[in-house]
């Protein structure tokens, strides 16, 4: 890796809208680099022209897959010392128990949590590589705690986000790598309309709540 001197560098899956963006915009506004990884192209056009263009790196994947995730850590290392994760990326798509089968369900579950794994398995080789340790946060929701009606997979996934989150710290927190959840709220975004949308006006409204 070669020598950026103070620069520090992160990794933020599900970058290219929302709160991922969000995040984006404020580690760049800290001076930071930033690797923004999407699953969508079109969510990261703006990255193109931004006045922080020298320090913003976008990658279209999925987070799920290790490789990608790879690809963008490779990026990271390229414009600074890799010291930060944020697994943000998520899926909002619903399967009720009596409406679809376990496969189903179990699909959507897995869709949600797999980027928080591959996220954290990338991030927590790159850090013990070098040997300075690195931070991870973990996305997770209200709905961990709280479930609401509509959202069964998202929420299922949530929860074992943050059991998998305690283990991780456990297992690595001696080797000077920290790993967090942040549970957030309900946000209005682009994709939380639409899936509010999706959902009809009576569903909506309980969701809400």
């Amino acid at each position: 890796m070669k020598d950026h001197g103070a620069t520090r560098s992160y990794v933020v899956t599900g970058g290219g809208r929302g709160v991922g963006r969000a995040i984006v915009e404020r580690l760049l506004a800290d001076g930071a680099a930033v690797v923004a990884l999407d699953l969508d192209p079109e969510a990261l056009a703006w990255t193109g022209d931004h006045p922080a263009s020298a320090r913003l790196v976008s990658v279209a994947g999925s987070a799920a897959d290790q490789d990608v995730c790879d690809r963008a850590a490779d990026e990271a290392e390229r414009h600074g010392r890799l010291v930060g994760w944020v697994n943000n990326a998520a899926v909002f798509r619903d399967a009720a128990l009596d409406t679809a089968n376990a496969e189903q369900i179990l699909d959507l579950i897995t869709a949600n949590l797999a980027p928080t794994v591959a996220g954290c398995s990338v991030a927590v080789r790159r850090f013990l590589a070098t040997g300075e340790g690195g931070a991870i946060m973990n996305v997770s929701s209200h709905q961990a705690q709280r479930a609401v009606r509509g959202a069964l997979p998202y929420a299922t996934a949530k929860a074992a986000g943050e059991g998998f989150t305690r283990a991780a710290a456990v297992d690595h927190g001696g080797t000077g790598i920290r790993v967090n959840a942040v549970a957030l709220g309900s946000i209005r975004t682009e994709r939380y309309d639409a899936h509010l949308a999706e959902q009809g006006p009576e569903l909506a409204a309980q969701t809400e709540r």
